[in-house]
């Protein structure tokens, strides 16, 4: 049996999320931007013709009476084949963000205006071997405070039956810092990443997939642009993720469900789970509603922001400036629950042209936390996605 489904699996489910200030490499939507670490592989056979792809990612995120965060950001994506067992790619991506970042998701929290533009890079050289495949890759961002460098290798193994294929992967990336309120200097950060899957058919219509990652990060976490934020100087996270794929006969769709259990060091534990439906159309569109639901408790050194009449900010009580304790109110450090829907529309043009457009909305709520309380005092926080794209075989 093919294990050419594996592809499907591995069309990672985007995720819109709050941005990051400037200086800490924010990314708003990790399949539109070119990003260092570990991607699931599958066995293949080498590409027999060149493909480019584009995408614009059009971003906007609001709290209630402000507008906070818009982004946008064009990408392209080049893959060549090498004779008949090797190809490259490269990739190219420009994020300009601008907008309001509030220190505290809260309603007494400030705005302060702030613009930047990140360019990434990445470039993967893939070997192909009978049963498996191997990639070397290389990435690179920078923006105006922040840059990032990092390297890859991962590969693939597939059974004689192609109805297993094992994965694995290692990555490493070297950040500095240097943001522009000069908190600190040449700061660095190192992570790594280890990854080990398996994908394997279960019958006809039936196909299944695990992924484990570990990372393992030392050095500078803290958000230089918050007053209140000291973390610890290294943090392990660890994640689970398990899909499934069914092919529906009658209707000649295909779902997919997944979920993605995450933990960390700082006593972070995420669930997300996502559904997506694939269905073919006539005169070649494509339709694929989308739902994902997120919950998560909060980081152990969390302090839900109180608002000081003297200072006119939130401080926890007691609060003693200069100490080294840890401590954030950054809300993507909180608990809380989350919710996205959304759709992608494509469109196959002729045999080599396709066209898509992908819309997606995304609200948090502190009271949508599953499995005990969401943190107090968080603003409700909505985000808006448009992303269109084309690619094309020649």
């Amino acid at each position: 049996m093919s294990n050419s489904s594996c592809l499907r699996l591995d069309e990672t489910s985007t995720t819109v999320v709050p941005v990051t200030p400037p200086g800490l490499g924010a990314t708003i939507l990790a399949a539109a931007l070119i990003l260092p670490g570990i991607a699931p592989v599958c066995a293949e056979t080498a590409p027999e013709r060149a493909a480019i792809g584009f995408k614009y990612l059009d971003y906007k995120d609001s709290q209630p009476d402000l507008d906070r965060v818009t982004a946008r950001a064009p990408s392209i994506n080049v893959v060549l084949p090498l004779g008949d067992a090797w190809s490259i790619e490269a990739g190219g991506m420009v994020q300009d963000v601008s907008g309001a970042s509030p220190r505290y998701h809260t309603a007494v929290s400030g705005a302060s205006k702030f613009s930047d533009v990140r360019k990434a890079g990445n470039l993967g050289v893939t070997r192909y071997f009978p049963s498996g495949t191997l990639t070397l890759g290389a990435s690179s961002s920078r923006e105006r405070d922040y840059e990032s460098q990092s390297l890859s290798l991962q590969g693939s193994l597939s059974s004689d039956d192609r109805n297993t294929t094992w994965t694995w992967g290692i990555a490493g990336a070297d950040d500095t810092i240097n943001p522009s309120n000069r908190r600190v200097s040449n700061e660095k950060k190192k992570t790594s990443d280890v990854l080990l899957g398996v994908t394997q058919v279960l019958g006809t219509r039936d196909i299944g997939q695990l992924n484990v990652t570990y990372a393992r990060g030392q050095g500078y976490f803290s958000d230089p642009y918050k007053a209140l934020d000291n973390r610890p100087r290294a943090r392990g996270q660890t994640a689970v993720l398990a899909r499934w794929n069914h092919h529906f006969t009658s209707t000649e769709g295909t779902g997919r469900l997944s979920y993605r259990y995450y933990s960390d060091t700082n006593k972070i534990r995420a669930h997300t789970l996502s559904a997506e439906y694939v269905q073919p159309l006539p005169y070649g569109f494509t339709v694929m509603p989308l739902l994902r639901l997120h919950s998560q408790s909060a980081a152990y050194f969390y302090v839900n922001p109180v608002y000081d009449p003297v200072y006119g900010s939130p401080f926890p009580p007691g609060y003693t400036f200069g100490g080294n304790g840890y401590i954030t109110q950054d809300q993507r450090q909180s608990a809380f629950g989350a919710h996205s829907y959304g759709a992608k529309l494509s469109k196959q043009v002729g045999r080599d042209l396709t066209l898509d457009i992908k819309v997606e909305n995304y609200q948090q709520r502190g009271s949508w936390k599953l499995f005990g309380d969401g943190s107090p005092g968080l603003q409700p926080f909505y985000a808006r996605i448009v992303q269109i794209g084309a690619s094309y075989l020649w």
